[in-house]
């Protein structure tokens, strides 16, 4: 049946895996700095990964939920049952409101059953092909729990050759039972062989995963990497890499930058590291392209991690939507002497 875990905000994500575990469940999200991330900011700043493509966001998986208002009173929303539709739904708008609104205390998620086994497979090759391969394994009746698209300096990082100048890789992970990880991995081989992509079978599929979210997200120098988030139109998606990729090239090409799109959500991460003998105006202007790129064809590029000098020149957030006033008005509802987080997003 459905189970649910109930979890104070100060928890660790890792040690709530690690608990869960014993019981051979599992929360299905998998954040940045999972080793270190707590279950309260996970939730504030919506900090999920390429589970997303199974399992949907922490949104849709926290269904109950405990905060303290800015007057200082606790406010309980959701429930303890899956099947909750009690009161308003709180718990998707406390979900990356970076605590401008509560002080998360206490969430309710959904939990999943650990899979038996697992199975990885990366496809490389040129953007045509890869993006016919996207189409055609979401259309498929195949169930990847994760389905990425690679930029090709990320590949190269990752070890994984792509054999393709320009190249794009396309990781896919299956979980369920041996029988059926096999079965789907085959499966996905054959497709790529009708469309001439190379195929890598990954032997740890936790291990890669793990070197995955170290090569966006550990920093070997902290005042000299940006991370940024992104969003674009999914059925777009490989085209838009391989244009990223194109004018970063183009833009600075004394550079480096790393790209995952999760295919079925459109959000990625984007990172770039500066090298210390280069400006970070080659940075700040690269970022500044690639975002004004994103918002003409309907996405968007946040920053998340930057030198400060890089935030005073860029719009951290980057919104050019028609929903500020109405976050302000909650803001105001809320949190009307502005006690919360101030200066976080207004």
């Amino acid at each position: 049946g459905d189970l649910t875990v109930t979890v104070e905000a100060g928890m660790r994500f890792a040690d709530l895996q690690a608990t869960l575990a014993k019981s051979g469940q599992f929360l299905a999200i998998d954040p940045a700095y999972a080793d270190t991330a707590t279950i309260g900011g996970i939730v504030a700043t919506g900090n999920t990964g390429s589970l997303r493509h199974r399992y949907n966001s922490v949104r849709d998986m926290c269904i109950g939920i405990s905060f303290v208002r800015s007057d200082g009173e606790l406010v309980k929303a959701g429930g303890r049952v899956v099947k909750n539709v009690a009161g308003y739904d709180l718990m998707k708008l406390l979900t990356g409101s970076y605590g401008t609104l509560g002080a998360i205390a206490q969430v309710t998620f959904r939990v999943y059953p650990l899979a038996v086994a697992s199975a990885t497979v990366v496809l490389t090759g040129n953007v045509a092909s890869i993006s016919q391969a996207r189409s055609e394994i979401l259309m498929s009746s195949l169930t990847p729990a994760r389905l990425d698209l690679l930029s090709g300096n990320l590949l190269d990082k990752l070890g994984i050759d792509s054999d393709c100048d320009r190249g794009l890789g396309l990781v896919a992970r299956f979980d369920s039972i041996a029988k059926s990880t096999t079965q789907q991995s085959d499966r996905l081989a054959e497709l790529a062989k009708a469309l001439d992509l190379k195929v890598t079978n990954i032997e740890d599929s936790d291990r890669f995963w793990t070197q995955l979210q170290d090569c966006l997200w550990q920093a070997s120098n902290a005042d000299r990497t940006i991370i940024c988030k992104l969003g674009v139109l999914s059925a777009e998606a490989s085209n838009t890499l391989a244009a990223i990729s194109t004018m970063a090239t183009n833009v600075a090409p004394e550079l480096t930058i790393y790209v995952q799109i999760h295919t079925g959500s459109g959000l990625g991460i984007l990172r770039c590291d500066l090298p210390m003998q280069v400006a970070t105006e080659s940075a700040i202007m690269l970022v500044r392209e690639i975002r004004n790129l994103l918002e003409k064809t309907g996405g968007f590029l946040s920053i998340l991690e930057a030198p400060s000098e890089v935030k005073q020149k860029l719009d951290v957030w980057g919104y050019t939507g028609n929903a500020l006033s109405i976050m302000k008005a909650l803001k105001q509802k809320f949190d009307p002497q502005n006690i919360l987080n101030p200066d976080r997003i207004f």
